[in-house]
């Protein structure tokens, strides 16, 4: 019996080793997190050697205003520098209509405003017709004192020299040739329809 003893007591020994050399290895490491996938950057269907056309900027009748010293006898360097610019302007180009107005402050009586008047509108149609725009586009218009842009005078009741430098002017609009078309259209089917209606 105590033989037998004796021979188990190796077998013991040798399981607790074992048991023990498993609990020595702990937990086996975890598994690395996978690295997430960068999606693909979508390739351009552009073409970088093709130019992408974009489209013109509508153009618009042109409004403008040629400024006149007190005088008013003789277009000044500003006046001719802003004629230059109406000149080579895309609108001037289009061949459309073209109308000035003249304008003046309210220093002397109305007769001889809407005079001054207009022969700065006349000035403006001279110095274009000499410059090549045709004469049967211009249209002069007179104005006189009646439709300032600024004030002629201070509320103190002086004379306003800026307001009233202002008002000495031409006002230049030119019309684009589609839009006096469809104007001119739209009054003859107007007319038209009136004409009907009375028959």
């Amino acid at each position: 019996m105590m033989m037998r003893t004796d021979m188990m007591r190796p077998l013991v020994a040798m399981t607790a080793a074992i048991a023990l050399a498993g609990c020595d290895r702990g937990e086996p490491p975890p598994p690395p997190e996978p690295t997430p996938e960068v999606p693909p950057t979508p390739a351009s269907i552009i073409r970088p050697d093709v130019e992408i056309e974009r489209p013109e900027p509508e153009l618009k009748p042109l409004e403008a205003s040629v400024t006149f010293a007190e005088a008013g006898g003789e277009l000044s360097a500003a006046a001719l520098e802003d004629l230059e610019t109406i000149l080579e302007s895309p609108q001037m180009a289009e061949g459309g209509a073209i109308v000035l107005r003249g304008h003046t402050d309210s220093s002397g009586d109305d007769e001889a405003n809407l005079r001054v008047s207009r022969k700065r509108a006349e000035m403006v149609r001279d110095w274009l017709v000499e410059h090549g725009v045709a004469e049967e586009r211009i249209t002069v218009i007179a104005i006189g004192e009646q439709r300032p842009i600024a004030p002629n005078a201070k509320l103190d009741g002086t004379p306003d020299e800026a307001g009233r430098a202002a008002n000495r002017r031409v006002d230049v609009s030119i019309a684009l040739p589609d839009v006096v078309a469809e104007e001119a259209d739209e009054g003859e089917a107007a007319q038209s329809h009136a004409t009907s209606q009375v028959d």
